[in-house]
C-alpha cells in the first residue's frame, strides 16, 4: 500500500512488477478498488511496472463531495502520474475507468503510449438511467442497486461460484455517495468527438455476456481510433478481469508486446 497526497487527495495506489520497467497503469470499474486486477497481474509479463490506484471515493481513497465531473477523475490520474513521473504509460481503463482512460490520452498524449479500453465506451448509457441509479443509491443505498447489478456485470455462471459473493460484497460496501457521484460523470460524458481525434496505439476488450457495456459498444468505441484492435472475450461479463482471468491476461499480454512492453 501506498499513499499520495495530491493536492489534498490521499490517494492510495500499488505497484507491482519491476519498478523500472515500462509502465502500465490500471484504472478501475465503478464500486470496485484496486483488487479488480489481482488475477491477472501476476500473469503478465514482470518486467513492466504496473501501477494500480482507487479512484475518487472508493477503496482506501479519499471520499470527497460530489458530484464528480470526468475531467475531475481524469486529473486525480494524471496528477498521480506526474507524482510517481510516469511517463510512456500503456493505460488499462475498465467501465469508467475506460472513460478516464480516454479523458486522459486526449488530455495528456505525452503520459500515455496505448490505451486499453476494456468493457467501456465513449459514451455509457444516458442521463436518465444514471439519473435513476443516482436516486436509488441516494434513497436506498447500495442494496437498492445490487441485485440488478450483478445481473449486468457477470454471466449465470459466474454468478454460481464462490468467488461471485466477494464481487457483490465489493459492490456493497461501496460508498454510496462516491457511487452517485462517479455515476453523475459518467452521466455528462461524451467522449466520441475527443477520441476520434486520437492517434495511439488502442485495444478494446469486450466480454460477450456484458449487458452494462455491450461488445458493439465497446467495438464502435475501438473504431473511432484508426487502427484500432478489439478482442472478444468468450463467457465472460462486464468485469473480464475477474471471470475471464486468463483469457484477458494473455490478450493484454500480446498487446503490451506489440507496443514494446512485452
Amino acid at each position: 500500500m501506498h499513499i499520495a497526497k495530491l493536492d489534498g487527495l490521499h490517494v492510495n495506489y500499488r505497484i507491482d512488477g519491476d519498478p523500472n520497467g515500462p509502465p502500465v497503469v490500471f484504472s478501475n470499474s465503478l464500486a470496485t478498488d484496486l483488487r479488480l486486477w489481482d488475477k491477472i497481474i501476476p500473469m503478465l509479463p514482470q518486467t513492466c511496472c504496473y501501477v494500480r490506484y482507487d479512484k475518487r471515493g472508493h477503496g482506501l481513497t479519499d471520499l470527497t463531495p460530489g458530484p464528480y465531473s470526468m475531467g475531475t477523475l481524469v486529473s486525480d490520474l494524471e496528477k498521480l502520474m506526474d507524482h510517481l513521473q510516469l511517463k510512456d504509460a500503456v493505460v488499462v481503463g475498465l467501465s469508467i475507468g475506460g472513460m478516464i482512460a480516454q479523458g486522459l490520452a486526449v488530455k495528456r498524449l505525452d503520459l500515455v503510449r496505448a490505451v486499453v479500453l476494456s468493457n467501456t465506451g465513449a459514451k455509457i448509457a444516458t442521463r436518465d438511467i444514471w439519473a435513476e441509479r443516482i436516486k436509488a443509491a441516494e434513497t436506498g443505498g447500495m442494496p437498492a442497486l445490487v441485485d440488478a447489478t450483478m445481473q449486468r456485470w457477470f454471466s449465470k455462471h459466474f454468478q454460481k461460484t464462490e468467488e461471485f459473493h466477494a464481487w457483490r460484497n465489493m459492490f456493497l460496501q461501496t460508498s454510496a455517495k462516491a457511487y452517485a457521484a462517479c455515476s453523475a460523470a459518467i452521466a455528462g460524458t461524451d467522449f466520441i468527438t475527443p477520441t476520434s481525434g486520437l492517434r495511439l496505439p488502442v485495444l478494446g476488450i469486450a466480454g460477450s455476456d456484458d449487458s452494462a457495456t455491450p461488445p458493439d459498444l465497446v467495438r464502435e468505441t475501438a473504431d473511432l481510433v484508426p487502427g484500432s484492435k478489439f478482442e472478444l472475450i468468450r463467457n465472460s461479463g462486464h468485469l473480464s478481469s475477474v471471470d475471464a482471468a486468463e483469457d484477458y491476461a494473455r490478450v493484454l499480454t500480446d498487446f503490451l508486446a506489440s507496443v514494446g512492453h512485452g
